[in-house]
This record gives structure tokens, C-alpha cells and sequence, in this order.
């Protein structure tokens, strides 16, 4: 199965061998680290890099690439596939998102042969991360304000400006920053997009105080006259939106993968403990109390799944339609992912919330999807300005 690249688009809801072989692939892996690996990783303060590892010799990481480049040629449909397992085993990490997502699906759209030759290969096979930079303290993720910029110096350009909140920095080689060429006029251009090294002169990092989000780490960066040579530009010296959301489309999938995953894992658990707890001589899951919310969330988890995926297969098949339904479906799975984890938490009761039961591990990665990569408020002014054809209200 390869992502297909004509106008035909399908759905295939029935799950195909080769699916169920990658789903169950990925979950062995995944639980052979043991069910407190995250959270071992992240008071270790060190990324996921052996279980990382084991799923890119599996081809897991780079299974969006194309298999030209070294990957397993599945797009988006094959990682949303690894993505909600990942998640659904306990072992969600932002990187899925910013290397294999976002830089996995970019580079072979709007990168050079040179480009694609050292860094794709690697991002296929899992041996180079890319974290990516694109939320500013003053602008959020609004293109259109964004001040970290691009100026020329002869041949080269130099790099100025600050990113916060980024993901993953601790594990990546490189960073592809969201920025602005500053025109000899001084005006600012569209969105330009570059590749820069962690290590280079000019980089600095200060990490942010978080709560448990899982094992990656949030960081806010600075940029001081960093060089970025000419060939480190993905799509021109003024890429624009258009190259940019080839980037953010396939994040907001992933991110409503990770969620759906996060959802499943929250029922799955609480739907054990409400049928092995028992109070008055029967399990607590016996009392529609308990049994409905947890039936809700169900049901709300499946919609976003199928949301999920549709999107992916849109996005896949070049749809003008995959922009719409990426951002539909990282909102609706963000909100039942929340849903699901706090129904999970009241089934527990008390456990919920000891550290025992891992319930209350699941409260902050759940609820950080509702406001990030893009907010909820966002969304709803994308869905109302673009399907609604609502006047812009921002």
C-alpha cells in the first residue's frame, strides 16, 4: 500500500492485514519498555532514545516518507496508524510530531534533491531528528506576526529572533525555523522555512518548568545572528503559507492521533478497573454512573478516530480538503481525549489520582492537545472563515 498521489480518495474502513500487522508491531514494541517507561524517561530528565530506536528499525518513524528516500512510502495514513498505538501503549512522544510528521512531510515536497539526500534519509530511518520552531512569545502560531527573521549577508543570511514553547529540542540535530526575510525596504515577507543546526554559533536554549507532559521537554529559543547557509532554505527565500501548511497539516493529525491513542488507553484502563472493582458485591462498572460516561467517551473517541483518518487520506491524496479536516480533527480528538481521561480518573475514584494506577499521568498530555499545536479557538476560526464562509473575525 503506498499513499496515493492521484484525485481518487478512500477510506478503508475495513482494517487490512498489513494495518492490524503494524498496529500490533508497534504496541509490542512500545509495552516491552514497560508501562512506566515515559515516566521514567522524564524524571531521568533524558528522551525516549531507546524506545525511538526500536521502533526506527522497525521502519515505524519514517513510514510517511517516501520509500525513494528510504522510508516505508505509507504517508500519513501509515503514521497516524503508528501514532495512535504509540499513544495507546503509554508511549506518546512530541517527536512523532516535529521530525517524522511535520519535517517527514515537508522535505519531500518542497526540498531539493541535496535537501532530501541529508536530512530526509535520515528522518526516514530515524537517525536525524528535527525539532520545529514556529510559536513566538508576542505571536503564538500567527504567520502573519511572526518577528524572527531572515536577513541577507551576501551569500548567506543571518538569523535573529526568539521561538517558545518548542518541543524536543534536547533530542535533535537540527531545527527548522519559522521565519521572515527582512527586505532591504525593511519590510517583512512570507514565511520563510530553514534548517539549522543546535550546536551552532549564535543558538541558545532556556528549558521551560513544566508539568509531567510526557518524556519530551519544552523550550524557549534564541536566535543571535545565527548564519543559515542558502542551502538550508526548504522552498525559496520566501517559501509562504502554502509550504507551511504541507508542515502543519500533517502535525495536526498526528497530534489527533497521539490523542485518540491517549483516549484508548484512558477507557481501556478504566473499563478494566470498573469490571475488576468491586463495591456491594458487584463490579462498579455494573451502575450506569460509572458506565456511561466511560460509553461516551467511546463513542466520541471512535468518531475522532475515523475524522483522524479521513484527514490523513486527504492529505495524502493532495486534497485542497486536507486543511479543513486536519483542524477538525485534532479539535474534536483533543476534546474527547479530555473526556475520556477525566471519565477514566472518576472511575477510579480516589486511585485516580495515585500515581499507582497512572490515571493522573494522563490528565496533563490530554489536555495540553486542546491547546496546542493550535488551539481549539483557532480551529473554530478556521472551520467558521474557510467551510462556513463566516466574515474573518481575527
Amino acid at each position: 500500500m503506498s499513499a496515493t498521489t492521484d484525485t481518487t480518495i478512500s477510506l478503508p474502513l475495513v482494517p487490512s492485514d498489513e494495518e492490524l500487522a503494524i498496529r500490533t508491531a508497534v504496541r509490542d514494541i512500545v509495552e516491552g519498555f514497560g508501562a512506566d517507561y515515559a515516566r521514567r524517561c522524564y524524571e531521568a530528565g533524558e528522551p525516549p532514545s531507546a524506545m525511538w530506536k526500536a521502533l526506527a528499525e522497525q521502519g515505524f518513524v519514517g513510514i510517511n516518507v517516501p520509500e525513494e528516500w528510504g522510508g516505508g512510502g505509507l504517508g500519513m495514513w501509515g503514521l497516524q496508524l503508528v501514532g495512535e498505538e504509540l499513544a495507546a501503549a503509554g508511549g506518546a512522544t512530541l517527536m512523532l510530531v516535529v521530525s517524522s510528521a511535520m519535517s517527514g512531510s515537508i522535505l519531500p515536497r518542497h526540498g531539493t534533491d541535496a535537501q532530501k539526500e541529508r536530512w530526509l534519509r535520515g528522518v526516514a530511518a530515524g537517525t536525524t531528528k528535527l525539532a520545529f520552531a514556529i510559536t513566538e512569545p508576542d505571536a503564538g502560531t500567527n504567520s502573519h506576526n511572526l518577528r524572527t527573521e531572515l536577513r541577507r549577508d551576501g551569500d548567506r543570511y543571518l538569523l535573529r529572533g526568539q521561538k517558545t514553547y518548542i518541543s524536543g529540542v534536547e533530542d535533535a540535530e537540527g531545527i527548522l525555523v519559522v521565519s521572515r526575510l527582512r527586505h532591504d525596504d525593511g519590510t517583512l515577507g512570507k514565511p520563510t522555512l530553514a534548517i539549522i543546526d543546535v550546536d551552532g554559533p549564535g543558538f541558545s536554549r532556556d528549558e521551560i518548568p513544566m508539568p509531567y507532559l510526557g518524556p519530551d521537554k519544552q523550550w524557549t529559543l534564541y536566535f543571535d545572528d545565527v548564519v543559515v547557509e542558502a542551502d538550508r532554505l526548504l522552498g525559496g527565500e520566501e517559501a509562504g503559507l502554502g509550504v507551511l501548511f504541507d508542515a502543519l497539516n500533517p502535525e495536526r493529525i498526528i497530534a489527533a492521533a497521539l490523542a485518540n491513542g491517549m483516549a484508548r488507553r484512558a477507557i481501556d484502563q478504566a473499563t478494566k478497573y470498573a469490571n475488576e472493582r468491586e463495591v456491594w458485591g458487584q463490579p462498579i462498572g455494573a451502575h450506569q454512573s460509572v458506565a456511561h460516561p466511560l460509553a461516551e467517551a467511546k463513542v466520541e473517541m471512535e468518531m475522532t478516530r475515523l475524522m483522524t483518518q479521513k484527514a490523513a487520506v486527504l492529505f495524502d491524496a493532495g486534497s485542497p480538503l486536507a486543511g479543513e479536516a486536519s483542524n477538525m480533527a485534532k479539535y474534536a480528538a483533543a476534546k474527547a481525549a479530555v473526556h475520556a481521561v477525566d471519565a477514566g480518573i472518576q472511575a477510579h475514584g480516589g486511585n485516580g489520582f495515585a500515581l499507582e494506577y497512572g490515571m493522573s499521568d494522563m490528565w496533563w498530555p490530554a489536555r495540553l492537545m486542546r491547546t496546542a499545536p493550535v488551539s481549539e479557538q483557532m480551529v473554530l476560526n478556521h472551520v467558521a472563515q474557510h467551510s462556513l464562509g463566516l466574515p474573518k473575525s481575527y
